[in-house]
């Protein structure tokens, strides 16, 4: 799937235009990922096609960046994301306006972007905007972040198969050992080169941080991992949660993910990436407002492990 670059996360806020959060949650069963693609339906596309509709008096439309580009089929719960206003078209959703009933004299920017976007989302209601706010100083909803959590939902043969769950969790034939495959992701934690489970990119550092990675039963004996880094590169999730299943099933030997990391490639039948719909972006984490710009800062720096220089 071709990923439109998200260039306009780049650009800091101004002093001519004003910074607004977005918080949403949407079902990716129907979107073709988040990123805009000509054709299909995506949940950029969508927002943006939102404020372009409330903010026809006042072009161009803004544009949406996020904290995380989500692939076609996967979910979020707590996808975050910005969106800068001119003066112009922030001045024009505040002012009260004639013939609507008793409005009051003062809106607040924020409240009103969201009132207006959940009107235009209404019949869309596989995304919602569960948030809008004005923007602490500093922040970037990409660059700011300190960490992703994405939970990944696997019902095995001995899981309870919950038709109203399907859309949200992968359905996996065979019995999985939920022990083994916690202790496979643990020995993965860390700051390391991910390049044998990650899509390669042009151009694009496949070194991060990876801070938790997990198993857990719930109650229902679903298989839920937990996997939480500063950032991941394309695939990187569903890779991962494929290795550890292939532990799981007794196919793969423990110690081969690791032997993968530093090989820094992956031969086909090692393990498979996992389906997209089991995957949910669950929160992204941030630093205190005084710190927010200083993490973007350094965040856009490249990373560059360690291990890659002498001592």
């Amino acid at each position: 799937m071709n990923r439109a670059p998200d260039d306009v996360s780049r650009r800091p806020e101004t002093t001519d235009s004003i910074r607004i959060r977005l918080e949403i949650a949407y079902d990716g069963t129907n979107f073709a990922g988040w990123a805009i693609q000509p054709g299909f339906r995506t949940v950029q596309g969508e927002i943006q096609s939102g404020l372009a509709a409330i903010l026809k008096r006042y072009p161009p439309g803004p544009t949406v960046a996020v904290a995380g580009r989500t692939d076609a089929g996967v979910h979020a719960f707590g996808q975050v994301a910005h969106v800068d206003l001119t003066a112009e078209q922030a001045d024009g959703l505040v002012r009260p306006r004639q013939g609507i009933g008793v409005r009051p004299a003062t809106l607040e920017l924020g409240a009103e972007l969201h009132h207006r976007l959940r009107g235009i989302l209404v019949n869309r209601p596989d995304i919602v905007v569960v948030r809008a706010r004005r923007a602490a100083a500093g922040f970037d909803a990409r660059y700011s972040a300190l960490w992703r959590r994405y939970e990944y939902r696997i019902a095995d043969r001995g899981a309870l198969h919950d038709p109203l769950q399907r859309l949200r969790t992968t359905w996996y034939p065979h019995e999985l050992d939920a022990g083994a495959m916690d202790a496979a992701a643990a020995s993965l934690v860390g700051l390391h080169d991910f390049a044998a489970y990650c899509k390669r990119r042009p151009g694009a550092t496949t070194i991060r941080t990876l801070q938790e990675f997990s198993w857990r039963r719930d109650p229902d004996g679903v298989l839920v991992a937990v996997v939480k880094a500063d950032a991941f590169c394309h695939s990187m999730v569903r890779s991962l949660v494929g290795a550890c299943v292939a532990v799981g099933e007794g196919k793969l030997d423990p110690a081969r993910l690791i032997d993968l990391r530093f090989e820094r490639e992956r031969p086909s039948g090692d393990f498979n990436v996992m389906a997209p719909h089991g995957l949910s972006l669950i929160q992204v984490g941030y630093p205190d407002d005084a710190e927010l710009a200083m993490r973007a800062v350094e965040t856009r720096a490249r990373r560059v492990h360690p291990d890659a220089f002498p001592a």
